[in-house]
């Protein structure tokens, strides 16, 4: 093979690589963060990519014409795409429960800053998502990701895209994220649940009773106190799931 085709073949298997595991890198929960620079996660997304691009099954084929390089760069970002939105649609559950937990327990609020989001949140939902990404930094599941991106190729062989496969497993993603904010929320539903009752019984008998500034401060008090006592089970929930979802790509 000649020299300059040999150096053209690799330069184009490591775009390939870039395609698929860079894309992934700039919405993957812990690389993707809104907080960094694009610039920056474009930079560590091109030098992660030359480092794995060894370990990767990506052939040093040189397409022979343009359609087919087309063909095969629009493949790897569309996996790519794909991997990153829906680990992305998985870690918004936790923005779904924080907003559950702060309509329940009254500490909403639509003008809160969102430090993990596209969007407004309120403070809880922000405290949820900084928590589960914070986890999966400290907890080393990021390793998981990285090998997961590895293992992407072996579930989806290079220049290979399933369309249907792909729209329904991110629909059943999305299903799976309301179940996992539904679930993480349901102590704060119990707890509203009980907390409104008992207040709407005692206004029954006590007529005299100004519920609503009793009720918004016990719901406050109160869900503070869930929210303290429940939240390590409520990310280590999370980052069970995720993990599991990394080893296979698959609900």
């Amino acid at each position: 093979m000649p020299l300059d085709t040999a150096v053209a073949s690799l330069i184009f298997g490591y775009f390939l690589v870039v395609g698929r595991i860079g894309t992934a890198l700039i919405f993957m929960p812990g690389f993707g963060e809104t907080q960094i620079p694009m610039r920056i996660r474009l930079t560590f997304a091109l030098i992660l990519s030359a480092v794995l691009y060894p370990l990767t099954p990506v052939a040093a084929i040189m397409p022979e014409s343009p359609v087919m390089v087309t063909l095969y760069l629009a493949a790897e970002v569309t996996i790519g795409l794909w991997i990153g939105l829906t680990a992305r649609v998985l870690l918004s559950a936790m923005q779904f429960a924080g907003y559950q937990v702060g309509q329940v327990s009254g500490l909403a609020n639509a003008f809160g800053p969102s430090l993990g989001t596209f969007e407004g949140a309120t403070l809880v939902a922000t405290l949820l998502l900084l928590g589960a990404v914070a986890l999966i930094l400290a907890s080393d599941a990021h390793h998981l990701i990285l090998r997961a991106l590895i293992y992407s190729y072996t579930v989806f062989p290079p220049g290979v895209v399933m369309p249907a496969e792909l729209a329904q497993q991110m629909v059943k993603a999305g299903a799976h994220s309301l179940y996992i904010g539904t679930s993480v929320a349901a102590p704060f539903f119990i707890m509203g649940l009980i907390l409104n009752l008992g207040m709407g019984l005692a206004n029954r008998m006590m007529l005299q009773l100004p519920v609503f500034f009793v009720a918004g401060s016990l719901l406050i008090g109160v869900g503070l106190l869930v929210l303290s006592v429940a939240i390590p089970s409520m990310l280590g929930f999370f980052l069970e799931d995720f993990a599991n979802w990394l080893v296979g790509f698959r609900f």
